[in-house]
């Protein structure tokens, strides 16, 4: 077994834990449901689910990879021996390949997209409506689909092949301040237009008449996922930290500058795609169909398209050397391979297992797997119930499973004073595998397409969405009296 790394420095592993959240889930798909339910209401909502659902899981997760200093399936063989709860991280693993294999074919739809607009082919187009459409016409190529996913899956491997301190904290630490860089860019860029004042108030200024309940739910699902819960990618980024290192801040931090930079995608949008006239509920389609088409319009959008198309591939490698990592810990850690062994063979596999995702909008568009195309059933199984039910078992885990005490004197390890423990392990027992176990029902609950079921999951998710509404307040409320009352006292004592 090769000897295990750490993370040279705090900074590196903010950046690259931040980076395997960070996704096209921040900014391809954010953007898109919150254009589709109603904007700054839906926003607020998203929020609240970061800081009660997200904080607590990813603060779960890092103690256990701490813990354990192993992958994600030896954590669990560490943390609880001669028991089989190391098949949550199994799954974890697998869950993390399976969303290799299709992420990886839509961030290669941003490498191609990059490369189509320094190429200039969207401006040699004639109208709107052709730019619009190309996508189905990109993304149908078999040559254009399998080259960008094998492109994609090769930029990865190089990285993860020179190991944590030299590719992937190396990395990061480069990539991150790029994206953030140009992010900012695009947002001086998209507010600067004129007509982007309603896009800045439709982001911004909360209409709750336009909240649904179906939009609760979303923003749930959209604060579990985009912050890589439940496929033990943080738990594999946990193990490399040291005794020293602050989990409770780390935890706050990453899950602070995810949530940002996916609100900072919002201010790069929606102002473009109001200042255009476009509408922002178009879905999927919001980037690669509605800002190729701003851009088109926009002065200086000759710069601005590759730029954005840049920043989204930056999003997608950040979060797939995540992915990556987490197969390549499992082989280095519990089959002794070494790191480059591992690499070059999963990564040769994550590609052959992602062709059948990226002839799905072409030549196996035909092909039906439970009713479903080949990339529609991987994302569905893994989005609607290997990562839910990942995320449930190890808030499980950590809360009943490993103990109260165990768990807060891990963190307490690098930070004596931990103060909101009892707070954290309320969440995981009670709070956290409540709202996750919603998510995980209504994924099943959205593969049945009768009006019986459709009528009942309406019915259910509008009472649940009330309870979730009182307990999200109570938390809130009673977190802050209790920490308030804790800090007064610990005043006192000194």
């Amino acid at each position: 077994m090769e000897k295990r790394e750490h993370w040279k420095s705090k900074f590196g592993f903010i950046l690259a834990a931040t980076g395997g959240a960070i996704g096209l889930g921040n900014i391809w798909r954010f953007p898109y449901i919150t254009g589709k339910n109603g904007g700054a209401a839906f926003v607020l909502i998203y929020i609240g689910c970061c800081i009660i659902v997200g904080i607590p899981l990813i603060l779960a997760e890092l103690s256990l990879g701490r813990r354990s200093q192993r992958d994600a399936v030896g954590t669990f063989k560490v943390v609880k021996p001669g028991t089989r709860w190391f098949w949550i991280g199994g799954m974890g693993v697998a869950t993390g390949y399976l969303i290799l294999s299709y992420y990886s074919v839509v961030a290669g739809w941003t490498i191609g997209y990059f490369f189509e607009s320094l190429l200039g082919t969207f401006r040699k187009m004639g109208s709107p409506q052709a730019v619009a459409s190309y996508f189905d016409t990109f993304s149908a190529s078999p040559l254009k689909a399998i080259g960008f996913h094998g492109f994609f899956i090769a930029l990865c491997m190089i990285i993860v092949i020179r190991g944590i301190q030299g590719g992937i904290e190396r990395a990061c630490k480069l990539l991150m301040p790029t994206l953030l860089g140009i992010l900012l860019i695009c947002i001086i860029r998209s507010i600067t237009l004129e007509g982007s004042l309603a896009g800045l108030s439709f982001f911004i200024k909360p209409d709750f008449s336009k909240l649904s309940t179906q939009a609760i739910f979303e923003a749930l699902g959209q604060s579990f996922f985009t912050l890589s819960l439940g496929m033990g990618a943080v738990i594999t980024y946990g193990s490399y930290l040291t005794k020293k290192d602050n989990l409770a801040s780390s935890g706050v931090m990453i899950t602070f500058l995810d949530t940002l930079i996916a609100i900072l995608a919002g201010f790069a949008i929606f102002p473009a795609i109001f200042a255009f006239g476009l509408p922002p509920d178009q879905g999927p389609g919001l980037v690669f169909r509605s800002l190729t088409n701003v851009f088109n319009a926009m002065p200086g959008g000759v710069v601005f398209a590759p730029l954005f198309f840049f920043l989204l591939i930056i999003a997608a490698v950040t979060s797939g050397i995540s992915l990556l990592e987490v197969i390549t810990a499992y082989f280095v850690d519990e089959r002794g391979w070494s790191r480059r062994k591992t690499v070059l063979t999963m990564g040769t596999a994550a590609f052959l297992l992602g062709i059948p995702a990226a002839l799905s909008f072409g030549r196996l568009q035909g092909i039906s797997i439970l009713g479903k195309t080949p990339f529609s059933f991987v994302e569905s199984l893994t989005a609607n119930y290997m990562l839910p039910l990942g995320g449930l078992m190890i808030s499980v885990f950590v809360a009943y499973i490993w103990g109260r005490r165990k768990a807060i004197d891990e963190v307490k390890v690098g930070n004596p004073a931990f103060i909101t423990g009892r707070i954290w392990v309320f969440l995981l027992r009670y709070i956290c595998p409540f709202i996750v176990a919603q998510i995980l029902l209504f994924g099943v609950l959205s593969e049945f397409t009768s009006p019986r079921v459709t009528s009942f999951a309406n019915t259910l998710r509008s009472y649940l969405s009330i309870i979730d509404i009182v307990i999200a307040a109570g938390v809130i409320i009673g977190g802050a009296i209790y920490i308030i009352s804790i800090k007064r006292a610990k005043r006192k004592e000194e």
